[in-house]
């Protein structure tokens, strides 16, 4: 991550855009609503032009520049990581399936075994 020590500013501003993109977001729900009689292509047009309005005053709050700063590290750390070839991710999905097959068929049979046991011999219960 960017920065290591955890800080919460909380100005009236910022305070002030995170109220203003709410807001936002309300009108406009209520203007995709109000706009109903003008059609699909007016309600849609508006409520996605609000919401882009919304997220621009999102982010130009400090909430939003810290989550865009975290996407960032998040794309950074992702750039780093050393993804297995082809090969080797079939052959370890492979070894996954393996084991779950091996698995399943250990508790079926364990499950079985002790079906046999506590209901044919300690109870006498014969299907």
């Amino acid at each position: 991550m960017a920065t290591t020590q955890v800080q919460t500013v909380n100005t009236t501003a910022d305070k002030a855009k995170l109220a203003a993109a709410a807001a936002m977001v309300a009108v406009s729900l209520v203007g995709y609503y109000a706009l109903g009689k003008q059609g699909p292509l007016f309600q849609w047009l508006g409520l996605l032009v609000g919401l882009a309005v919304a997220v621009v005053i999102f982010f130009l709050s400090e909430t939003g520049k810290a989550l865009m700063a975290f996407g960032q590290d998040a794309v950074r750390e992702m750039k780093k990581v050393v993804w297995p070839a082809r090969r080797e991710a079939i052959q370890m999905t492979l070894y996954v399936f393996g084991f779950v097959f091996v698995m399943a068929l250990f508790l079926w049979l364990t499950d079985k075994t002790l079906e046999w046991v506590f209901y044919d011999l300690i109870l006498g219960w014969k299907k």
